[in-house]
C-alpha cells in the first residue's frame, strides 16, 4: 500500500473540491477538449452559457488548485487544462487501485485512460 504524505492528500482533495460542481466539472471538460491550445474567457462563456463573472470565480478556483493554466494575450486571457495535475490526481486515485482484490489490473485503468 503507497502511503502520501497528509499534505498531498489534503491537496488532492482540495483539487476534487474545486471540481466538485457541475459549472466547473463543464469547464474543465471543455478545456480538455480544446487541449493543448486552450480557449479565450469569451469562447467558454459562449460554449457554456455561464455569465462573465460567474465564469470568472469558477475559474480562479480552478487556477488556484493548479487544475488550469492562463497566460494573457493581449486584452485576452486563454485558459487550458493542466494536463500534468490532472494525470497526477489520477495516479494518486489509481495508485491503489484493486490492490487488495487483485480484481483488474492497475494497467488496464491507464489503456481505458488513453483510448478515451
Amino acid at each position: 500500500m503507497t502511503r502520501h504524505a497528509p499534505d498531498q492528500v489534503a491537496r488532492y482533495a482540495d483539487m476534487m473540491s474545486a471540481m466538485g460542481t457541475e459549472p466547473r466539472l463543464r469547464i474543465m471538460r471543455l478545456l480538455l477538449s480544446a487541449h493543448p491550445g486552450g480557449m479565450v474567457v469569451g469562447e467558454i462563456q459562449d460554449e457554456l452559457g455561464i455569465p462573465g463573472s460567474t465564469l470568472s470565480h469558477h475559474l480562479d478556483k480552478l487556477r488556484n488548485e493548479d487544475l488550469v493554466t492562463v497566460q494573457r494575450e493581449g486584452t485576452f486571457l486563454r485558459y487550458g487544462a493542466n494536463a500534468d495535475a490532472l494525470q497526477e490526481l489520477l495516479a494518486f486515485l489509481y495508485a491503489e487501485c484493486c490492490s487488495r482484490s487483485k480484481a483488474v489490473a492497475p494497467g488496464s485503468i491507464t489503456r481505458l485512460c488513453k483510448r478515451a
